[in-house]
């Protein structure tokens, strides 16, 4: 079992930063895939950026250079940070762990619980 904890969202100003954090608990592969995703209410959860514990990044077209996902794997920690946020960029965030297993599989693998980001001025 895998516990991911999430912190770092809240509300900003359009064209201001955020950075979220997320480490994953428990049982760790050495060789993971982790990931956020965000949601607003009445559509999907999206895929904003993940990447492999090599360092291997793949971004959402409406993120690519604002965000930048990096890692520390010693700590099990992945980081999204956000700049020149936008209002559609409003949602909860969530962070997901999966096993190169999961990812291959495309099992579901591990989420976190959460936090919302607001851009409003």
């Amino acid at each position: 079992q895998v516990r991911l904890v999430e912190s770092g969202g809240g509300l900003v100003q359009p064209g201001g930063s955020l950075r979220l954090s997320c480490t994953a608990y428990g049982s760790i592969s050495g060789i993971n895939v982790m990931g956020w995703y965000r949601q607003v209410p009445g559509n999907q959860r999206e895929l904003v950026a993940e990447i492999i514990s090599g360092g291997s990044t793949n971004y959402a077209g409406s993120v690519k250079g604002r965000f930048t996902i990096s890692k520390d794997n010693a700590n099990n920690t992945v980081y999204l940070q956000m700049n020149n946020l936008k209002p559609e960029d409003t949602a909860v965030y969530y962070c997901r762990y999966r096993t190169m297993f999961d990812w291959g599989k495309r099992l579901d693998g591990s989420w976190g619980q959460g936090t919302q980001v607001t851009v409003a001025s």
